[in-house]
């Protein structure tokens, strides 16, 4: 198994949030957030970047920044799926070996965390990439909303493989626990096998799509990295994005 050299990224966005309805299209800094997230995939400079969107409205606003953007079934029961819909279309002919995906709620994500979950593709045997990043709060090793990496990783090494995902502390003993980043890069037969399975018993009992994944032998690696980029879910998130954003 070769090392893919011709990624594609992939944004799914849609416009149907429960917490903040049409968060792809809120201001932040005079920029629609889609197209801040668009941008920083751009500058990542791995590949051609189009966002799989669900409404024509935030194709259009793409579109309207120069980005590339391409309209997707609005029923789709996961990103993952919009994704896998969007390489069809834009790249019938198999020319692109893996597929990026970023998260279209992440308008501060960094260039270089884009980078660092294709590096682990370059490993024999590995069919998805992701992130982690050690879990310094105290209190944040028993919040549900925390999904935690289990990695076999020795001391001092920066990206294993993945074993488990889960929403509890684990695992036991002394050492580090990871965050993990849901952002993923994927060999572009691992993300057609992906969404051609059924959900699994554990994906289904945890509510993580990734157990699916490793439940049908697929090999994912996480890199780990010094931060997690910030999603934004709530009004809150948005005024912290606009923040940080503002005049860069």
């Amino acid at each position: 198994m070769s090392a893919p050299g011709n990624p594609l990224i992939v944004i799914p966005a849609r416009l149907g949030s429960t917490r903040l309805p049409d968060k792809p299209l809120a201001d932040i800094d005079g920029q629609p957030m889609i197209v801040h997230v668009w941008r920083r995939a751009v500058e990542a400079g791995i590949g051609p970047v189009v966002v799989a969107a669900a409404e024509q409205a935030i194709a259009d606003a793409v579109v309207a920044a120069g980005g590339q953007a391409v309209l997707t079934d609005p029923d789709h029961p996961s990103g993952s799926d919009r994704i896998w819909e969007a390489v069809r279309r834009i790249d019938p002919d198999g020319r692109h070996d893996s597929v990026v995906n970023v998260q279209g709620d992440l308008p501060t994500v960094e260039p270089e965390t884009i980078r660092a979950v294709f590096a682990p593709l370059s490993r024999p045997g590995t069919d998805i990439a992701t992130l982690a990043v050690e879990i310094v709060r105290e209190e944040e090793k028993a919040n549900p909303n925390v999904v935690k990496a289990i990695l076999e990783l020795a001391p001092g090494e920066r990206e294993g493989r993945a074993l488990y995902f889960t929403r509890t502390t684990a695992p036991w003993g002394d050492g580090p626990l990871f965050h993990h980043i849901g952002l993923y890069a994927y060999r572009r037969a691992a993300l057609e096998r992906f969404v051609s399975l059924p959900p699994a018993a554990l994906e289904k009992r945890e509510k993580l799509e990734q157990l699916r994944a490793l439940a049908d032998g697929m090999t994912i690696r996480a890199a780990v990295v010094d931060a997690v980029p910030l999603g934004v879910d709530t009004a809150e998130d948005l005024e912290r994005a606009r923040e940080m954003l503002k005049g860069r």
